[in-house]
């Protein structure tokens, strides 16, 4: 009975896009602060931001790499313009409103987009430029609960345009709760992937 409420409470619109609205208003969060961050930066080079802590936990670093600024500006503006639209979107779908399916299509394909693109910064941060940011790990999870949430949404209202097929394979899989199996796996793995390459010098 239990595991009955708790599945029906987890594939729930409350459920769903609370936790959409929640990671987004995260995200956003955290997009703010890098972008004041690289305002602070672009006006004085030297200055020393608060998350700088340690040679690996320094947001300096990563805020004066190329990768930061990939399209000419700081890459935080970017979710600066993304995140309020999921917000709108899990706001507005609390209150019951439901979008046609061709935006919640292109909304996933843009996401999915944007997803890719946190995860080069966070391969970037791993393998080239040698530091962290503690916001940047935050949107990169964030991002992940975002894009998770809304690829749930979309799969069981059928609005990804999927071949009949795949469509019931992937209902099958959320129904299963296979996915937040997935996500949670996939976050341990990047937790785990930090700690084994940094290990003590996180603390240092």
């Amino acid at each position: 009975m239990l595991l009955a409420r708790l599945h029906g409470l987890r594939h729930s619109d409350a459920w769903l896009f609370g936790t959409m609205l929640v990671s987004a208003c995260l995200s956003l969060a955290a997009s703010f602060v890098l972008s004041v961050d690289a305002l602070r930066l672009a006006a004085d080079p030297g200055t020393s931001l608060s998350c700088n802590i340690n040679a690996v936990i320094s947001c300096g670093t990563v805020a004066t790499s190329w990768q930061a600024q990939l399209f000419g500006f700081p890459n935080a503006f970017l979710g600066l313009v993304a995140e309020p639209v999921v917000i709108t979107i899990a706001v507005a779908s609390l209150g019951r409103v439901r979008f046609p399916r061709w935006f919640m299509f292109a909304a996933q394909v843009v996401y999915t987009l944007g997803v890719i693109f946190a995860y080069w910064l966070f391969s970037q941060s791993m393998s080239a430029i040698g530091a962290l940011c503690p916001w940047c790990l935050l949107v990169t999870v964030s991002t992940t609960l975002v894009f998770a949430t809304l690829t749930h949404v979309n799969i069981r209202d059928g609005n990804l345009f999927l071949p009949s097929r795949a469509q019931a394979a992937a209902a099958r899989f959320v129904d299963a709760d296979l996915d937040a199996i997935a996500v949670a796996i996939w976050i341990l793995v990047l937790i785990l992937a930090v700690v084994t390459k940094y290990g003590a010098a996180l603390f240092g």
